[in-house]
């Protein structure tokens, strides 16, 4: 008789310079529910959930890792997902708790990893591409993909010391093709972001201290009234704080700022532009560990390839934000779950919010899935099998297996991410 495919896992966490500190980190929080002992002086950045060998989860029951327990069982991931991605997960499941900015940033897409592996396999340990999703769990803010190109254009107007930065020919080229072809669009807007990135530190250090005082002195009037103002000025104050003399800090000026609420979600294809500067959210994305850095990082920086990499698409901020749809599997009265679906095959992610004694039921899904608890108590059931649920915990769920939630006194946050090849 096989064993009912719920397993409760163990999940390691990743120490790194940006993550909140001790118990402030929803990620520390969470591992500490299977009986992790935080460190209130160490920075807690990352809660991996996953079978990726950089940290992969590990079955409490058995002692063995994710990894193992599905490439001993393959019917756990289906044959379909088996037979495309192989014995592994296609997706990693995060829990990331930010302190202060991540690093300006690109993930490559197949054709551009497998190249970058073979000849760097130090700094690009993995031959896959890398789109992701970010939902937020407490209030979040970051950058996302370039932003309109009229906005940079009255930056340009508006703020001397991106103009100085980029030159005056790169300036009037940029502001001359904001209203002509796509084509012409975009290879100006690459023109313009070359300029910021490859300016030797001799030229931009000054010009960021340059900004960081304008920005301070005049938040009110900083950078036009248009698109301007006090929050983008304090923005590049607190950025100029955590990195000085940082060239990330005239990526303020072309690339989305974002906020987000919790619940409300972005994502990023291959080959977009981006940087996470506070909050903590659930982020999920194919099964790589590949990361083009150019700014806000004191780890290995890249900036050729990420300036020939982008795709530079430009576009408002709220086209970047997902809309989460009721999720078909769900068949419970109580509750509401709904799905994060972006336009790749190797995950979603569903949410599922249960008041006061509610209960949700939930068809099988013809993939692995990975569930955490974000919020509250309850149960979970996979046939005659029950665990308890709460914060932090962390449960895998094989393929086809049918899911029940129940929430407790408390009510019950929980997050599922799955793949399921459509």
């Amino acid at each position: 008789m096989l064993p009912v495919p719920l397993y409760p896992l163990k999940c390691g966490t990743n120490s790194y310079d940006w993550g909140k500190l001790g118990s402030s980190s929803a990620a520390a929080q969470y591992a500490a529910a299977n009986g992790f002992q935080v460190d209130e002086s160490k920075p807690y950045a990352e809660l991996w959930m996953g079978t990726h060998p950089s940290n992969p989860s590990i079955d409490i029951t058995s002692g063995r890792t994710l990894l193992e327990l599905v490439q001993e069982n393959q019917a756990l991931l289906s044959a379909a997902v088996a037979e495309r991605y192989g014995q592994q997960l296609p997706f990693l499941f995060k829990v990331l708790s930010i302190r202060k900015a991540l690093s300006i940033q690109a993930h490559p897409d197949k054709k551009l990893a497998e190249r970058l592996h073979k000849e760097d396999p130090k700094n690009y340990p993995d031959d896959n591409h890398k789109p992701e999703m970010t939902i937020a769990i407490t209030p979040f803010d970051g950058f996302c993909g370039f932003r309109p190109l009229q906005e940079i254009a009255s930056f340009l107007e508006n703020t001397p010391e991106l103009r100085e930065l980029v030159g005056e020919e790169v300036a009037r080229e940029f502001v001359a093709a904001v209203g002509a072809q796509e084509k012409v669009q975009k290879a100006a807007l690459k023109s313009l972001f070359a300029a910021i990135m490859t300016s030797p530190e001799g030229r931009f250090k000054p010009l960021t201290k340059q900004l960081a005082e304008s920005a301070g002195n005049n938040p009110d009037g900083f950078a036009g009234k248009e698109f301007g103002g006090k929050t983008l000025a304090e923005l590049i104050v607190r950025l100029d704080q955590q990195f000085p003399e940082d060239i990330g800090l005239f990526c303020s000026l072309v690339l989305n700022y974002i906020t987000l609420q919790p619940g409300e979600a972005v994502f990023l294809r291959a080959n977009d532009p981006h940087a996470y500067l506070s909050g903590d959210i659930i982020e999920c994305m194919a099964a790589s560990d590949n990361v083009v850095r150019a700014g806000f990082t004191p780890k290995f920086k890249d900036v050729k390839n990420l300036v020939e990499m982008l795709t530079y698409n430009f576009a408002p901020i709220e086209e970047q934000k997902m809309k989460p749809q009721p999720w078909s599997k769900a068949k419970g009265k109580g509750g509401s779950s709904v799905v994060y679906d972006p336009p790749i095959e190797e995950f979603a992610v569903a949410k599922t919010d249960l008041a006061k004694s509610e209960s949700e039921e939930f068809e099988g899904v013809d993939g692995p899935s990975i569930v955490i608890v974000t919020e509250g108590k309850g149960w979970v059931t996979v046939g005659p099998k029950t665990e308890t649920l709460s914060r932090g915990k962390v449960f895998f769920v094989g393929a086809t297996a049918n899911v029940q939630l129940r929430a407790d006194e408390e009510g019950l946050v929980t997050f599922r991410a799955f793949c399921e090849l459509k």
